[in-house]
């Protein structure tokens, strides 16, 4: 399993995310790319030991949202000290925002 990991909830409609195009970056490099599965979850994104630093998490949010949505894009910074611990980073998404957590 990977070290991150992410999922995606469609607030606005009250189910998951499904088909969400994301990417895990590091330091300009792409770890990892996969589409959100229909529990709107990526469980395998990017190499199974981290460096610590800050990384990125990019979410392709115009397809799924379409025209309607204001942000096209979503991205997540946040910072790994422990690379050898689980990161869980969901996204809480609607046409006009969204929020983003620590998750277990």
């Amino acid at each position: 399993m990977s070290l991150v990991t992410t999922h995606v909830l469609d607030t606005a409609a009250g189910r998951p995310a499904k088909g969400i195009g994301v990417r895990l970056e590091f330091e300009g490099s792409v770890l990892g790319e996969a589409r959100t599965d229909d529990d709107g979850r990526v469980r395998d994104l990017g190499p199974e030991e981290l460096t610590p630093g800050v990384y990125r998490l990019v979410f392709d949010t115009a397809g799924y949202l379409g025209p309607d949505g204001f942000f096209p894009e979503v991205v997540v910074s946040f910072r790994i000290r422990d690379g050898a611990a689980h990161h869980h980073v969901p996204v809480l998404l609607s046409p006009f925002s969204y929020t983003t957590y620590r998750g277990s």
